[in-house]
């Protein structure tokens, strides 16, 4: 099994964050990690800066995808060759398409935060996500329950992450995928087949609560 964070910022590049390349690594690591996946605010690492980074990783798989802030919320997409036409503001429905153009993966970010009608996005597209975001430093318990009952009459793929911004976070969710995920096509594959299951740490802050 691949345990994998896979919506995690750093200082570098969202400045939100208060977490170092480097320490992200560590924290990782020490988290029991076998992936993560570094999706900055509307900003995908260059593959240059990222093998820098695994280069030191001892082993930890480094990827990158991004949060794209879209009109209607935010998407963590993972597979686009860049963000050209996937700037800040871009309307849901031109996101989807180039994701599916470009057979990437698309994943919901902490669904019904800040009042998002997350139910009224999936009546007007669909089951359009590979998943959604079930648990996360920034899921609470009521918005995981919206998210819960949605999905009982729409059923999508679920994966759990830190969407960390301070190191303590790092890990804190994650998601359990069968096999192992060493590129940005092994996780898109593995998203697109829905085959994730959150999972969380022990001893760590559960914002959303517990996973059984």
């Amino acid at each position: 099994m691949a345990k994998i964070d896979h919506h995690v910022h750093t200082s570098r590049h969202s400045p939100d964050s208060a977490i170092e390349p480097r320490v992200l690594v560590e924290r990782a690591r020490l988290a029991g990690l076998d992936t993560v996946v570094i999706t900055e605010h509307d900003y995908q690492w260059e593959p240059g800066e990222l093998a820098d980074l695994n280069a030191g990783a001892g082993g930890l798989v480094v990827l990158s995808g991004a949060e794209v802030s879209a009109r209607e919320g935010h998407f963590l997409v993972y597979g686009l060759p860049d963000l050209a036409r996937v700037g800040p503001g871009v309307a849901l429905a031109d996101l989807l398409k180039v994701v599916r153009e470009h057979d990437a993966a698309i994943v919901a970010a902490h669904p019904f935060r800040w009042d998002q009608d997350f139910a009224g996005i999936v009546a007007q597209h669909g089951p359009a996500f590979d998943a959604i975001e079930l648990v996360s430093n920034n899921v609470t318990p009521e918005t995981r329950a919206k998210a819960e009952a949605l999905l009982k009459s729409t059923p999508m793929g679920t994966t759990g992450s830190s969407d960390g911004h301070e190191p303590d976070a790092v890990g804190c969710y994650y998601t359990e995928f069968p096999g192992e995920v060493r590129t940005i096509r092994d996780f898109v594959e593995a998203l697109r087949r829905q085959a994730g299951r959150p999972r969380h740490r022990a001893g760590a802050w559960q914002a959303s609560g517990p996973v059984d």
